[in-house]
């Protein structure tokens, strides 16, 4: 499936597996590695909140936004179920589905630390506005630029990223008119650059917290860079973080283990 599509068009590939039958984390991991999606999620339904472990093709992470939202509309379109929250490594996740789109909303507020711009030596950031580190509970470096030009402009090297303190997890954005142009890169989970991140806006999110803008929404542009434009919706307001999108369903496969 395909989570944050504009339309029928782009948005982040996933991988749903809902039957967890003899299934160990380090299958899951191996799983995951097979499928090369950006990250695979495995929910155990019949827990309550459904169970979500989520896995990059190398590593499991504490939370993710995209699986989380292909989790929920799958659960609620595809499956007798229709919970109202799902339960992952930070806690539950209050969810929600209709036929235009699927909805995660987290409570808490993730610490977001300044940066200087010195600390972002070797990335090749230019034109940099600000920059925050946010614990998510994953580091994020959160780095807003001088324009949506800045965003589209920004060339990645892998290694240089992977080797940086402040690397990892990178997100680059900027505002315009039409909302915001934002990328995103993890290469140490096996992602030079993602499509569609809902993680990456709920930092954001905690960055605005920080500047002061302690409510709002905006529409998140994110993949044109890699062929599979997508779209996210975020909204904020006191300790509430929501993300939302289209999702579409492109396939069902039986896996041999």
């Amino acid at each position: 499936m395909r989570v944050f599509t504009r339309g029928d068009e782009g948005g982040n590939h996933l991988g749903v597996i809902l039957d967890l039958t003899g299934l160990d984390g380090d299958l899951m991991q191996s799983i995951a590695a097979d499928l090369s999606f950006s990250e695979t999620v495995f929910v155990d339904a019949s827990a309550d909140p459904p169970a979500c472990r989520i896995f990059t093709p190398t590593a499991e992470l504490p939370f993710a936004g995209h699986p989380l939202v292909g989790a929920a509309w799958v659960l609620h379109h595809l499956s007798p179920f229709s919970p109202t929250h799902l339960m992952c490594a930070v806690g539950p996740i209050a969810i929600d589905s209709d036929a235009v789109s699927t909805r995660i909303t987290t409570s808490g507020n993730p610490p977001a630390t300044p940066l200087a711009v010195g600390d972002l030596d070797g990335l090749a950031i230019e034109e940099v506005v600000s920059a925050y580190s946010v614990a998510m509970p994953l580091p994020y470096t959160v780095v807003e630029v001088a324009s949506v030009d800045d965003v589209a402009r920004y060339q990645p090297v892998e290694h240089r990223l992977a080797a940086h303190q402040y690397g990892e997890m990178l997100t680059v954005w900027a505002r315009d008119d039409a909302g915001v142009r934002l990328r995103f890169f993890a290469p140490g989970h096996g992602i030079l650059e993602d499509p569609a991140t809902g993680s990456a806006a709920v930092a954001l999110a905690a960055t605005l917290r920080h500047s002061r803008e302690s409510q709002g929404s905006m529409l998140i542009h994110q993949g044109a860079e890699v062929g599979m434009p997508s779209a996210i919706i975020l909204e904020w307001q006191g300790n509430f973080t929501s993300v939302s999108g289209e999702v579409r369903h492109d396939e069902t496969r039986e896996l041999e283990i």
